[in-house]
């Protein structure tokens, strides 16, 4: 495969997260932690991050912890991306000095984002009408509500409108948040990012994931680990039940049970995510064609289509020529 190589320099890597009185602090916390931790490792080459307050303070978090801002709305007015980090609840009104400095900000070209009910903020200030969005389960029907020219998706973990961004769940701000690290600095500082985390670099279906699963006992997670490795090292390769179920030292009616337990799908639905996973990635950093790509990953050209089709809603090319960056285009 052709030497993967980075994006161009972020030209405005300035992001700015909104605090406001009744502050939900989980998906703050989740802000701060994607955009605004030191990364040395990065070489410098990372979002600059402030806080600016909606409203006078003091500012009080869910959870009895108090925020001091690194200034107000001005802030905005300097960003390359806000982040709008839930929001008070659903009916609760969006103040008029907030909503202008978000829609001047966007007339500007920033990217604005929402994590959860932060949906409901960017609605208020008129960035949603005629797009699709997404927020938390338990608000979709409202937002259907309250505002019917959103194209609500209720059943995705975030949605990417280019310059407007909108998360599902609290949790599903890491997912958008990885997603448009990923945009902005490549697949290997967002894999870098996620392993900070110690959570998957891309997250795959939807909200449905919120169902619990059990979680599998040490002893067998030590067992199926080696046999995720191998597979994730071979995606090319044939990888039957027979053949894990043996590597594994298990019975195929046990692994099958135990493999299901440990990742919430079959072997065969964990191996197409990560066969898919693969190519998104070859197809962001490389200029290999979609043959090679698909016989990388155990697919052939006709299969990997069909699955992108069936799995992301568009084909390799026209995923390459929105995701890929200018080198792998050529």
């Amino acid at each position: 495969m052709p030497k993967q190589s980075a994006p161009p320099r972020l030209a405005n890597r300035k992001v700015v997260v909104l605090a406001y009185d009744g502050l939900c602090t989980f998906e703050f916390g989740v802000a701060v932690e994607l955009f605004g931790l030191p990364r040395p490792e990065m070489d410098g080459d990372w979002y600059d991050f402030a806080v600016a307050a909606v409203e006078p303070g003091p500012l009080r978090g869910l959870g009895g912890v108090q925020v001091v801002a690194d200034g107000g709305l001005e802030l905005v007015e300097a960003a390359g991306a806000v982040v709008v980090p839930g929001w008070r609840g659903a009916d609760q009104p969006v103040p008029q000095p907030l909503i202008a400095a978000l829609r001047a900000a966007h007339a500007r070209g920033a990217r604005v984002m929402s994590i959860c009910s932060g949906v409901f903020v960017l609605a208020a200030a008129g960035l949603l009408a005629g797009r699709r969005a997404t927020t938390h389960w338990r608000y979709v029907d409202r937002l259907r509500a309250l505002y019917p020219d959103i194209e609500v998706q209720p059943d995705v973990l975030y949605v990417d409108e280019g310059d407007v961004l909108t998360s599902a769940g609290s949790a599903a701000g890491l997912d958008l948040g990885l997603h448009l690290a990923r945009r902005d600095f490549g697949p290997e500082a967002a894999n870098s990012v996620a392993r900070r985390l110690v959570i998957p670099p891309h997250r795959d279906g939807g909200q449905a994931q919120f169902i619990p699963r059990p979680v599998p006992a040490a002893h067998e997670a030590s067992r199926l680990s080696p046999v995720l490795d191998r597979m994730r090292a071979d995606l090319a390769g044939e990888h039957t039940v027979a053949s894990l179920s043996a590597m594994a030292g298990m019975s195929q009616r046990t692994f099958l049970r135990r493999f299901e337990a440990a990742t919430g799908q079959t072997p065969a639905r964990w191996l197409l995510a990560e066969r898919l996973a693969r190519a998104r990635e070859l197809l962001e950093t490389t200029a290999a064609g979609v043959e090679d790509i698909a016989r990388a990953v155990g697919f052939g050209a006709p299969a990997l289509r069909h699955h992108f089709r069936n799995a992301l809603s568009t084909t390799p090319q026209a995923y390459r020529a929105r995701f890929a960056v200018p080198a792998a285009r050529a």
